[in-house]
């Protein structure tokens, strides 16, 4: 495979069963996509339809029961340090503080004191953070729990970032704010980002490319190529161009919520 040219995730009719008892629950089928170094890719479907599942098997967490997946030209058999994942829940530890909670991971990898700091200073100034760095979890805000979560899988320096819905517990104002500062975070670091979420309007704001997946099983029902925005801000929600893209989204979506009789 030419590293050169390949996607960075490349997931090839991957299917997904699970045994209930002596039942069988097919939650994804013949899943196809690519992803490629730098691209900021959403996935979008029905509730329970299979985005989580599809999400963590790319990160290892389980295994597809047919077909394969390829991350940074290696096949994923098990979560690995090239790919970090951002879940909804923060799962921070609440007797550290925050500077302490970003840089649990390069401790346990033994990295010097002194770059282990430097890194989490790093961070803290990208996330706005750096006033809080002291702080314990309790104190902080929903926003700020999730800047921190975001911080302690950057810090890793993974090639690929998952997220599953990780604004999806935050209000609105906040979500807008998040959205806004995971853009600017995403472009400085240069990460390849999967996101999911069922937020149409957050997929079109931040992603290059948008994946509509059925109801389950899952499988991929379109593949939406964004427009590229000069300037993508909170005035762009209300532009012309970006309401024809969140109208066909939500066309596309509410075809598979009721599909014809």
């Amino acid at each position: 495979m030419n590293s050169t040219n390949s996607p960075q995730v490349l997931v090839e009719n991957v299917g997904k069963v699970f045994s209930i008892g002596d039942r069988a629950i097919v939650a994804l089928r013949d899943i196809n996509l690519s992803v490629m170094k730098g691209e900021f890719v959403a996935i979008l479907g029905p509730s329970g339809c299979g985005k989580s599942t599809l999400l963590n098997a790319i990160a290892g967490f389980s295994q597809p029961t047919s077909g394969r997946i390829v991350a940074n030209n290696a096949p994923v058999s098990s979560p690995g340090p090239d790919r970090g994942m951002v879940f909804q829940e923060y799962a921070l530890f609440p007797w550290m503080t925050v500077a302490d909670n970003i840089a649990f991971g390069l401790e346990i990898k033994g990295t010097p004191k002194q770059g282990v700091r430097d890194k989490v200073d790093g961070l803290l100034g990208k996330l706005q953070l750096l006033d809080f760095r002291d702080r314990f979890p309790k104190d902080l805000s929903g926003g700020m729990k999730q800047r921190v979560a975001i911080a302690r899988t950057l810090i890793n320096e993974p090639r690929v970032v998952l997220m599953d819905e990780p604004f999806g517990a935050l209000d609105p104002q906040t979500r807008w704010g998040m959205q806004g500062l995971l853009l600017d975070v995403s472009r400085a670091v240069d990460n390849t980002i999967l996101f999911v979420t069922h937020d149409v309007s957050e997929a079109v704001y931040l992603a290059d490319t948008i994946y509509v997946l059925s109801a389950r099983p899952a499988r991929i029902l379109h593949k939406v190529e964004v427009p590229y925005f000069a300037v993508r801000d909170i005035a762009l929600k209300s532009s012309p161009e970006f309401r024809a893209v969140e109208k066909r989204l939500l066309d596309l979506l509410y075809a598979v919520a009721v599909p014809p009789a």
